[in-house]
């Protein structure tokens, strides 16, 4: 079964379908590939895509090409550690997150308390507006975190607290790049959207204790996610 390819980083979808492919034996190890013709017909994306998802493969050794003869999946594959080199790398050390843990736990905790007591109709809108975006770019991650960002960045304001408003146009930077990694890493999962859903409910609904609840449990979600891919690479 192929997967719909996003449009951003479309070489890289293509390279890891390609790549699952070969590590559950549909493409077995000695095998030739299907034509760039059938790969670009099969994925939907340009023989450009194809040719740099291709030449992907052949720089890591998991497929070679035989000139006038196509392309082959390389045999004696170690699958292993194919898994381990593809795994995702967070590129945020424990430290940053832990620091930005702390800040959350703090200070956007309060503002969603304030939230729920100061928000106004304009700031229920920018929260709902930043939330439908989360969910349009759930297949791309970038998007996504912009949209994440506005998200956290809405309530916030919503606290209407000048102090809070101004430490987070300050630190906005180093907001997005924790937001984006988590993201890149895992993926919008349903978890984290459903906490954001409950998160925005709860504030229109003046409900302080199931807001901070949903944005805890969400965080603890994060470091549990976080803990495990450390400990598998």
């Amino acid at each position: 079964m192929i997967k719909s390819i996003p449009k951003n980083n479309i070489v890289d979808a293509v390279y890891e379908q390609m790549l699952e492919k070969i590590l559950d034996n549909s493409w077995p190890q000695e095998s030739k590939l299907p034509s760039e013709f059938e790969l670009t017909d099969l994925f939907n994306v340009s023989r450009t895509s194809i040719r740099s998802a291709v030449q992907k493969l052949r720089d890591l050794g998991i497929i070679y090409t035989k000139h006038g003869m196509g392309s082959f999946v390389s045999k004696n594959l170690d699958k292993s550690r194919i898994i381990s080199m593809n795994q995702p790398i967070m590129h945020l050390s424990q430290e940053e997150f832990i620091d930005m843990m702390v800040f959350r736990q703090t200070v956007e905790f309060k503002c969603i308390e304030l939230a729920t007591t100061n928000a106004n109709e304009d700031d229920i809108l920018a929260i709902e507006d930043a939330l439908n975006r989360m969910l349009i770019n759930k297949n791309d991650y970038k998007k996504y975190s912009q949209a994440d960002l506005d998200f956290h960045i809405s309530i916030i304001k919503a606290s209407h607290n000048k102090i809070f408003i101004n430490i987070i146009h300050g630190i906005k930077d180093i907001y997005y790049y924790y937001l984006e990694e988590l993201n890149r890493v895992f993926g919008p999962t349903l978890e984290s959207i459903d906490a954001h859903i409950k998160v925005f409910m709860a504030i229109k609904e003046h409900d302080v204790e199931t807001a901070k609840l949903s944005l805890n449990n969400a965080m603890k979600t994060n470091t549990i996610a976080i803990n495990k891919l450390k400990e598998e690479l």
